[in-house]
């Protein structure tokens, strides 16, 4: 399966991405790093820079269908960003429409409030998130994992980088039923 990881060029927190990434490829899965611009993504570490990657496609160019399922990566600026790109938001808005999986972790959510998403859903984030959550029509939970199947799609969500096994674990069991 194609699965898309949609990040702004700077601002995602480094191991949200890798983690999800090395255990979408090791199950056999294409990853495919999508941004809002070309060339490379500036990953941190909280708020220290960390590496640097390529970007595969660009949103807006890049055709939601073309993928089987979408994983968004948190940080605190990296949806900030994404949220104020109307591509951005629309290609995550897509991938509900299409009834394709997806995975978000952290802050991340903040993109799933601006594509208006989360309405009738539950899910978790990082706590800072559930007055956001609850004011676009979602149930926030603490919970390591959330898996909520209320709506067209299927959508993940956890926490915080202490949960990034549970998370990937269930991403992947997630994304290979539909899948099937």
């Amino acid at each position: 399966m194609r699965i898309a990881f949609l990040v702004a060029p700077e601002g995602v927190e480094q191991v949200e991405l890798t983690d999800p990434w090395q255990a979408a490829k090791d199950a056999g899965h294409e990853p495919v790093l999508v941004s809002t611009k070309q060339g490379e993504i500036q990953a941190f570490n909280h708020l220290d820079k960390a590496d640097t990657f390529p970007v595969d496609e660009v949103v807006g160019e890049s055709a939601p269908g073309s993928f089987g399922a979408l994983v968004l990566p948190g940080g605190v600026a990296n949806p900030d960003f994404l949220r104020m790109d109307g591509k951005a938001v629309a290609f995550v808005r897509d991938f509900f429409e299409q009834g394709r999986p997806v995975a978000a972790i952290c802050h991340a959510p903040w993109t799933l409030v601006e594509a208006d998403v989360v309405r009738g859903r539950s899910l978790t984030s990082w706590p800072s998130l559930q007055t956001d959550i609850r004011n676009a029509g979602g149930t926030w939970v603490d919970e390591q994992v959330k898996v909520c199947d209320h709506g067209a799609n299927k959508l993940v969500t956890s926490r915080k980088p202490d949960d990034l096994k549970a998370f990937c674990e269930t991403f992947l069991d997630v994304f290979a039923e539909e899948a099937a």
